[in-house]
């Protein structure tokens, strides 16, 4: 099962290649902003609880397809550069096994322990 979930986020994270070639942007802003969701880990220095929360943000999908829809809906490029970007972040991520936070532990995602 863990094959076919990696298999599945890599089509997403190709998707939001894809996306990102539709925006009217250079090439190089795609790899240069596609670490940039992880500023949400931020929340870790002041405790596991509030990181979980602001990591979960920056990595939720829906929240990445609300702002890029947000930006269609508005005819923002930015905010559909936003939310291609967080979308195709959230599949990188998973796709190495880093899934949304449970508030006890960095390494406590939703697709099991980080490192297991």
């Amino acid at each position: 099962m863990k094959t076919t979930l990696k298999i599945e986020e890599l089509a997403q994270f190709i998707l939001g290649i894809f996306l990102f070639s539709q925006l009217d942007y250079a090439w190089w802003w795609f790899p240069a902003l596609l670490l940039t969701p992880d500023i949400g880990m931020i929340g870790y220095l002041v405790n596991s609880k509030i990181g979980a929360f602001t990591y979960n943000v920056f990595h939720h999908k829906a929240v990445a397809i609300a702002i890029g829809l947000t930006g269609f809906y508005l005819n923002n490029s930015l905010l559909i550069l936003i939310g291609v970007i967080l979308f195709s972040h959230a599949s990188f991520d998973r796709i190495f096994g880093y899934g949304l936070k449970y508030p006890d532990s960095f390494k406590n995602t939703h697709l099991g322990s980080i490192g297991k």
